[in-house]
């Protein structure tokens, strides 16, 4: 293998061991679920020696300072310095050990063969620094042989300084652009779990049908950390595997972070981690904020352009297949602090296989929103088999987020409430047959305010809204088309594409 070859694998390597050994101390424990426990003390070992019977018996422990510091840390003589003690007929040796991860997994030596071990626990702890050092070199060097080539990110977050980066002030950003050598298709697993455990939750930010989401901090960042009870697990699981597809990246699709699942020994948690947005849900937004015409604009496009990438198949060895999002709505879409939007959960998202012309449908219970389902979708008309009937039920839900953007856009002092689509006409958690009813048989759609025909960008939207939400599949627009009607728009939007 040549050296060229080798330097991403020694790279990836690197940053694994430096992630494993940043935060916090693991420890062997051999009661323990996958045998480790994580501490804010000591890692603890015995090995006592039965002189009746000739048994050694080990033990290995976590020892957290809260637990078993009763005052602090130099009161509490037993993990100061290793010993031996004589208990009867048992003679026991133990220490105590903070030096790196599972120090205390080779215990202390034998009772009855000396101490040699110690000797080769300071060769290996000497080597594991040297590891440290050569990999902080090593990254050194790859940053700045790489700084001239690819964007800088700075996590300014001069409040938390003890929480930032170590490895030279490396962001997540940064380390995915990377780490994924251009393929967009995620971390490497080990990294993506190191991250995952090494997150600290800090609040609670909503609440669905799958679980909760959670604003995080992993080394002075802030992530999403969105959390599935046990009986979602399909949807976590297919969530990632989307996330994960190749070349799926994309600025107007929220970033995927990493996936693990947590098992605290009673029951298994599913962490899906993503990028954070403080400004939360377009719902959220909307409900609170009004937009003026630049910013519907921008919003509108960036919803439309995620959505064209997600359904755009990308032909090649890193090719991406053509997917579907099913359950598109603003609860589902994240604003940016730039005024652009992210589209997220993709939970029901499904893959066109173009080997097998077959659409990749996941094994999952949930169904859309009622709300927000396509004519085809309510009346269980649409065509399974055939992948381009899934990406019009997307581009019917997307003219109705459109309509709910729409409301809020103040112009001259003038804007509506917020207000979900159909408020007027269905209840507040309308049945499948209750919007059959509105949509299918009544033919029914959100209303246009007349004030909308003296905007020009207004009644273009509503133009475009119109276009979306047909009865018929078959002559509503595409993303693409969609993107580019609202790019031909006379309105400035910062060049967000």
């Amino acid at each position: 293998m040549s050296s060229s070859e080798l330097r991403p694998l020694l790279f990836l390597s690197c940053v694994w061991v430096l992630i494993a050994a940043a935060n916090g101390l693991l420890c062997y424990c051999e009661v323990c679920p996958n045998s480790t426990c994580s501490t804010d003390g000591y890692c603890f070992s015995s090995k006592s020696y039965q002189k009746d019977t000739g048994k050694i018996i080990e033990a290995n422990r976590c020892y957290d300072k809260a637990n078993h510091f009763p005052v602090n840390e130099s009161t509490w003589n037993f993990c100061m310095t290793s010993g031996s003690e004589e208990i009867g007929k048992e003679s026991r040796l133990y220490r105590c050990c903070n030096d790196f991860d599972y120090c205390n997994r080779k215990g202390p030596p034998d009772p009855i063969t000396g101490n040699w071990e110690n000797f080769v626990a300071i060769i290996c702890t000497v080597f594991a620094l040297l590891v440290v050092v050569l990999a902080l070199i090593f990254f050194t060097v790859r940053k700045h042989r790489h700084q001239r080539l690819r964007p800088h990110y700075n996590c300014d977050d001069s409040t938390e300084a003890p929480d930032h980066p170590i490895l030279g002030g490396v962001s997540l950003k940064s380390m995915i652009e990377m780490t994924t050598s251009g393929s967009g298709s995620g971390l490497p697993l080990l990294v993506q779990r190191s991250i995952a455990r090494q997150i600290q939750l800090a609040d609670s930010i909503g609440k669905g049908r799958f679980g909760e989401v959670w604003r995080g901090r992993w080394r002075g960042e802030n992530v999403a950390v969105k959390i599935f009870s046990s009986r979602e697990e399909r949807s976590w699981f297919r969530e990632a595997e989307i996330y994960q597809t190749v070349m799926l990246r994309h600025d107007n699709i929220l970033g995927f972070i990493a996936a693990d699942n947590k098992d605290n020994g009673t029951w298994t948690q599913l962490w899906l981690i993503t990028d954070y947005h403080e400004y939360g849900s377009l719902f959220d937004y909307l409900y609170r904020n009004t937009v003026d015409v630049a910013g519907m604009i921008r919003m509108a496009l960036s919803i439309a352009t995620g959505l064209a990438h997600l359904h755009m198949e990308i032909v090649g060895t890193q090719g991406k297949p053509a997917i579907a999002h099913r359950d598109l709505k603003s609860k589902n879409i994240l604003v940016k602090i730039n005024g652009t939007c992210a589209i997220g959960d993709l939970g029901l998202a499904v893959r066109y296989d173009v080997a097998t012309d077959r659409v990749d449908i996941p094994l999952n219970n949930r169904v859309g929103t009622k709300r927000y389902m396509a004519p085809e979708v309510l009346d269980d008309t649409i065509n399974m088999n055939h992948f381009d009937s899934f990406k019009r039920a997307d581009v019917y839900a997307m003219g109705l987020v459109f309509w709910e953007i729409a409301r809020r856009c103040n112009v001259g002092g003038i804007y509506d409430e917020y207000q979900l689509p159909f408020y007027d006409m269905v209840p507040s958690d309308p049945t499948i047959e209750e919007m059959r009813k509105v949509v299918c048989l009544d033919g029914q759609r959100p209303s246009i305010p007349n004030r909308w025909q003296a905007c020009e960008a207004l009644s273009g939207m509503s133009k475009v809204m119109k276009e979306c939400w047909y009865q018929s599949a078959a002559a509503r627009l595409t993303a693409l088309r969609v993107k580019k009607t609202l790019s031909n728009f006379n309105v400035p939007v910062n060049n967000i594409i």
